[in-house]
This record gives structure tokens, C-alpha cells and sequence, in this order.
């Protein structure tokens, strides 16, 4: 037997692409659905195609609960987008009441951060540990804490929401962040900023990694800036939260011979000499199926 005893329907809701799929308590996807978002169509529109492909799919497999990852800010506790940057028209949606009334089934919301910290520490890079901090590094940065299987979520839900913590205050912000959050520091966004600064327009921080594989030093000099930033926001978590592994995932972290051996380095001297044994980061293990995966498991932390 798994970890939530039965099959859920996993709902991955993206600024770009919607997966539906149904998960067994192994955390094996057995069917999946998929279509665009289409966020210029609106909330409504989107709704409508994450409802008919949980339909398709509760016709053809018994599960007994739907869990949505979305993007924050959202309250998980009552079922409601708040206003997420990459869901534009998305303002105060009441997501699960909307999907619990067309599908006759609990419905759970939780940030999509959250979704995938708990399949990482279930069942990917930190299943042998007790404590998990998750951190995506994508076009944000965001962040998850598990403990005893549990997901820590905080009184107003935003428990891992490092994307806002102040690791420089004075550098420079960003829409709805501090001024110096590592966000706007460290995201595969900051690194495409830095990139247009330094190589001109057109360029990201996919032209970066590719740049500083082939020995540019200007491009390697942008990405020990970012892991610089993320190594004061790691040190920040250790500090605070002690847990037993890091693990890492998000596009930005898929070189681990540019990004994870030097970042831990940086990570160590900000350690107090105790902590510094104990230090030990992973690349996520699901990748893509993360945050699918992760939705259908959120479910069972409430059932």
C-alpha cells in the first residue's frame, strides 16, 4: 500500500499547459490528459477543460479525491486563486467549490511549489529523509517544507515562500517582491535580465548556460552572481528550519556541474561550522511529474 491508500486525480494547473492525470497511491501516473491553458481565454474557459478531462477520467478509473497545484498567491485552505502573476484574470476564483459541484468529489488546492515539494520527499531525491525543503528555481523561485510526511503549509498558507526573502536589500526588485528578493536575484528570470545587460537583447538564461559551457567568462561571472544569492537564501533555511535535505529542482538546477557543486560551495562558509557536516543538497528526481504527481498527493493530507 502506498502513501494515501487509494487513486487520486492529480491536477497540474500552469500558466502555459494544464495536466490531468490519475495517480495510484505509488505515486505512478496510470492516465494522463493534457491541453493549453489558453489564458487569454480566461478562468472560466480553463475551468470548463480541467472539469471535462476529471469526467473523462473518473469514467474509466475509481479515485476518490482531486488535488489542483497551482500557482501562488492562492488560499489552499478555502479553494481560491488569488492572483497569480502567470494566470493573468485569475483574481479571487473559488477553484475547488467550482470543480467539487460539476464532479461530485473533494477537491483540494494547494501552491504548486508545495504540490512538488511533497512528491520529493515521498517518494524522489528525499524519501530517505524525515525533514525536506524543496526549492524550485525556474522563471521564479519558490519553495516547499515537509516533515514527518506532513507538508508544512503555515497559518496563512505561504509557509516556502522564499521567493520574497531579502538576501540583498540593496539590490534591485521586482514586481510585487522586496527590494533584493532572491527571485529577482537568483530566477532563471534574473539571469535572462542580467543576460540582456551584459550580451544585449534576445538573450536568456537558456543563451547563458550555453555560453558558459563553452568557457565565456561573462557568462559565467551572471550565473555565480545568481548562486551566490541562492546560497545566502539556502544558508537562510538551514539556519531556520534545519532539514535534513535540500533538494533542488526547476529548470535553472538541471546542470549539476555548473549549478549544484559550485552552490554548494558557496553554501558552506555561511554555515555556522557545526551545520557544515550535515549539509546535504539533491537535485529533484521527478522532474516534469512532480508537480502532477504532487497534486494527486495532497489529497492525503487531509483524508
Amino acid at each position: 500500500m502506498g502513501w494515501w491508500g487509494k487513486m487520486n486525480i492529480g491536477v497540474d494547473l500552469g500558466g502555459t499547459n494544464i495536466r490531468v492525470a490519475v495517480i495510484d497511491d505509488n505515486g505512478i501516473i496510470i492516465e494522463e490528459l493534457g491541453c493549453s491553458t489558453e489564458v487569454w481565454n480566461g478562468p472560466l474557459r480553463a475551468i470548463e477543460k480541467i472539469i471535462a478531462m476529471i469526467q473523462k477520467l473518473q469514467e474509466k478509473h475509481t479515485v476518490q479525491a482531486v488535488g489542483i497545484g497551482a500557482p501562488g498567491p492562492l488560499d489552499a485552505k478555502n479553494g481560491i486563486i488569488i492572483e497569480p502573476p502567470n494566470l493573468p484574470g485569475w483574481q479571487n476564483i473559488e477553484l475547488t467549490k467550482t470543480i467539487e459541484s460539476a464532479i461530485q468529489m473533494p477537491v483540494y488546492l494547494e501552491n504548486d511549489a508545495n504540490a512538488a515539494a511533497l512528491t520529493e520527499a515521498l517518494i524522489g531525491a528525499g524519501k530517505e529523509a524525515d525533514s525536506v525543503f524543496y526549492i524550485t528555481v525556474s522563471t521564479g523561485v519558490g519553495g516547499g517544507y515537509v516533515y514527518g510526511g506532513k507538508l508544512i503549509s503555515g497559518a496563512q498558507g505561504n509557509c516556502g515562500e522564499i521567493g520574497n526573502m531579502i538576501v540583498d536589500p540593496h539590490a534591485i526588485g521586482a514586481p510585487n517582491l522586496n527590494k533584493g528578493a532572491l527571485e529577482a536575484l537568483a530566477s532563471g528570470t534574473a539571469i535572462g535580465r542580467r543576460a540582456e545587460s551584459v550580451f544585449g537583447s534576445g538573450h536568456g538564461a537558456k543563451e547563458v548556460f550555453l555560453l558558459a559551457q563553452k568557457g565565456n567568462q561573462e557568462a559565467a561571472d551572471i550565473i555565480d552572481e545568481a548562486l551566490s544569492y541562492l546560497a545566502i537564501g539556502i544558508a537562510n533555511i538551514v539556519h531556520t528550519l534545519n532539514p535534513e535535505v535540500i533538494v533542488l529542482g526547476g529548470g535553472v538546477m538541471k546542470s549539476k556541474d555548473l549549478m549544484l557543486d559550485p552552490l554548494k560551495e558557496k553554501v558552506l562558509p555561511l554555515l555556522y561550522p557545526s551545520l557544515r557536516p550535515h549539509l546535504k543538497v539533491e537535485l529533484a528526481s521527478l522532474d516534469q511529474k512532480a508537480g502532477v504527481v504532487g497534486a494527486a498527493m495532497v489529497p492525503g493530507q487531509y483524508l
